[in-house]
């Protein structure tokens, strides 16, 4: 089964700490994950506690 969007992000910023040289994109740029996918991805997000 694939990575979720949360688990994406993490991983990226992960990356990103350790010296990848990527960056997160803009909120309305091409490829970057929509105000519905956040929503969507939040009923199946896991419950930290």
């Amino acid at each position: 089964m694939p990575k979720g969007l949360y688990a994406n992000i993490h991983a990226k910023r992960k990356r990103i700490k350790a010296g990848s040289k990527e960056t997160m994109r803009k909120p309305g740029t091409k490829g970057a994950p929509t105000a519905k996918a956040f929503k969507k991805a939040a009923k199946t997000a896991k419950k930290r506690k």
